[in-house]
């Protein structure tokens, strides 16, 4: 630990040089990271002589990654309005529940038809449905589009497997580290992420009067500290009810989007978004065993997943999309910007791993989350030549709401 500053400054140092390639690249940042990330892990290869691991700041490093998600999460509310997400509520149940009831149905198929057993097919679904709420943030940021029709509806959609995870993994948890699950803590599970939601959303929104006049603060020192307490005292409070804290800390961002200072704020939120949000994607790469992902049957079963996942993203934001009244275009923005997995994939996987299931589930859920979060930044930057492309195969008809194949 005496050397944990100098880490800490490596650290920096070699995120700062995955920025800078990728931008000479004019390629997404968010795999550049991930991958220096996996080059100086702790389970990476080292020389005899010069050891360049981050070991000893990993988790240090890992804290402030997970600020960073807060951040990204925090900035992409600002951006949004609570009053659109509350109007869209049906819209959103809607899409939300095509989305899960697609990408989680192909999931089950798959791990059925890869022959793994009940158990673990049950966790492969859940790897393979729950998209990444940094990597979407992150990615809606860079590319300018959180003002997009489609936005409301990728929000919507992001807060929707939040319900569906709580309630997810209380079952699998049962299932799979006590062998059982009661239908009441299953229904409480997803009744308390309900109402925490809806309660954020619903009194913050009729606390805007008083936000704005307790925010009427001349100090950026002392205005920075109270945003920020709101911020990790929702987002940690929402984390004790089983709520995401990622999404925690979106429900703030929606609220105080409602407010006069929200300028104020972007301003002087996006130094910590920007430094925080690159800790993250480079602290995610510390924890691939790049050694693990080598294997046969790891690769084939990442590859084959993804192919599943990229299929069933674009029919559930097309579907999702058009049910909502978008236009194709933006239907086809929707599927490829949430089909990045992340964060809620690797926790899915190591609930596998401590219900002491097939010791194949880590190292697939790692090498699939690592491909889709680089197929995901760069398919939703090539959004317009996918939509082209499919175009010549699909008849989309802008004034329906259906697909119709020529």
């Amino acid at each position: 630990m005496e050397h944990i500053v100098f880490e800490i400054g490596l650290a920096i140092a070699l995120v700062a040089f995955a920025g800078l390639l990728s931008g000479r690249l004019k390629f997404s940042v968010i795999p550049f990271y991930i991958l220096i990330g996996m080059a100086v892990g702790p389970h990476a290869f080292h020389w005899s002589v010069f050891d360049l691991r981050f070991i000893h700041s990993a988790p240090l490093i890992e804290f402030m990654g997970r600020i960073g998600v807060l951040f990204l999460l925090f900035y992409l509310g600002l951006e949004f309005s609570v009053g659109r997400l509350i109007k869209s509520g049906r819209k959103i149940v809607v899409g939300g529940t095509i989305y899960i009831a697609i990408n989680f149905t192909l999931g089950l198929v798959f791990g059925w038809a890869a022959g793994f057993p009940l158990e673990e097919t049950l966790v492969i679904a859940g790897i393979t449905t729950i998209s990444s709420s940094a990597i979407v943030a992150k990615v809606l940021v860079d590319l300018k589009r959180t003002a997009n029709p489609e936005t409301e509806m990728i929000l919507g959609i992001i807060m929707f497997e939040d319900v569906f995870l709580a309630v997810y993994l209380s079952i699998l948890s049962g299932l799979v580290l006590s062998g059982s699950s009661t239908l009441g803590g299953v229904l409480l599970s997803a009744a308390v992420a309900l109402v925490f939601m809806l309660a954020v959303l619903i009194v913050g929104r009729k606390a805007v009067p008083l936000l704005n006049r307790l925010l009427n603060i001349r100090s950026n020192e002392a205005f920075l500290l109270v945003v920020f307490a709101a911020l990790f005292i929702v987002a940690g409070f929402s984390e004790k009810l089983h709520v995401a804290e990622a999404i925690g800390a979106l429900l703030v961002g929606l609220v105080f989007a409602e407010t006069e200072h929200r300028k104020r704020i972007e301003h002087l939120i996006t130094p910590f978004r920007d430094f925080f949000g690159a800790l993250f994607f480079f602290s995610f790469g510390l924890t691939i065993d790049p050694k693990s992902l080598i294997t046969k049957e790891t690769l084939w079963l990442s590859l084959a997943a993804v192919a599943v996942t990229l299929v069933g993203n674009f029919a559930a934001g097309m579907l999702a999309g058009r049910s909502a009244g978008l236009s194709a275009k933006s239907s086809t923005n929707v599927g490829l910007t949430i089909v990045s997995r992340g964060e809620f994939s690797i926790i899915v996987a190591n609930l596998g791993k401590a219900g002491g299931l097939l010791a194949v589930l880590q190292p697939f859920a790692a090498l699939y989350v690592l491909i889709l979060a680089v197929l995901g930044p760069l398919l939703t930057k090539e959004t317009k030549a996918i939509y082209r492309v499919v175009g010549k195969f699909i008849k989309f008809d802008s004034d329906q709401r259906s697909v119709q194949h020529k």
